[in-house]
């Protein structure tokens, strides 16, 4: 059995799909095979990992909302081991189109099961909104990883997102968990990068990643290249932390 990690934060700028992007690539690294899920419609996941979204006549997109199947859109990245299942422009219709739909929010659930024994990971980018997308990415997922940025409004918004998570799991998908919270963009500098962390502390005492992942310039070029941070710079301090997040999350397969 795969496991099925959602990367879900409805703030935007958290660094939700550097995190998508760059743990998919370590544990492809790692001799992992994975499928990455791009569920936004920005398709920043896509275009992150080298795929051209707008040449791309089908996306994640179909699957969700026709019958296509999702082994028709399913793409190989430049990364041994990567394929990725990437959004196109009409992806941004789906919060409409998937209203009036059968079991709308097992759409994307139903969608994986018929891959899910060709990978042992899959990692899907969740929109930065707690829309119909985010509930099918997280009905579809086993486990749920959530980045939060360092900053003054980290928290503000996590106490909903904590709720739909929990609604999710109550009336949806009960086997759904925690698997952690991601410190992101951290400054060891900073004083509040401190505070936060122990604000964090309140919401997941026993849930937060001891991987830290820092502001890193790199981190913000990589993408501008289509490239993780793994093959754009790996000695940066970015590309270690991922490297570190990639190899606690591989080691909680058997705990």
């Amino acid at each position: 059995m795969p496991r099925i990690i959602s990367i879900v934060n409805q703030k935007g700028g958290v660094g939700k799909t550097t995190t998508a992007v760059n743990l998919a690539a370590y544990l492809a690294n790692m001799g992992k095979f994975v499928l990455l899920v791009d569920l936004d419609p920005q398709g920043n996941a896509s275009s992150g990992i080298g795929i051209d979204y707008r040449s791309i006549a089908k996306g994640i997109y179909d699957p969700l909302v026709s019958e296509t199947s999702i082994k028709d859109i399913i793409v190989p990245s430049k990364v041994d081991g990567l394929s990725v299942a990437p959004a196109t422009a009409d992806l941004a219709g789906a919060r409409i189109d998937l209203v009036d739909l059968e079991l709308r929010e097992f759409r994307l659930h139903n969608n994986v099961l018929e891959v899910r024994n060709d990978y042992e990971y899959i990692i899907i980018d969740c929109p930065p909104s707690l829309c119909l997308l985010t509930v099918n990415g997280l009905v579809a997922s086993e486990e749920v990883l959530i980045p939060v940025q360092t900053e003054y409004y980290a928290m503000e918004g996590l106490s909903q997102l904590m709720n739909t998570i929990s609604l999710v799991k109550d009336s949806l998908k009960p086997e759904l968990k925690i698997l952690g919270a991601l410190m992101t963009m951290y400054d060891t500098k900073s004083k509040l990068s401190g505070d936060v962390f122990n604000e964090l502390y309140k919401f997941f005492p026993d849930k937060i990643f001891r991987t830290v992942i820092p502001r890193n310039v790199k981190l913000a070029e990589a993408p501008s290249f289509g490239k993780s941070i793994l093959h754009y710079d790996k000695h940066s301090s970015g590309s270690r932390a991922y490297k570190r997040l990639a190899q606690e999350v591989v080691a909680q397969e058997n705990s």
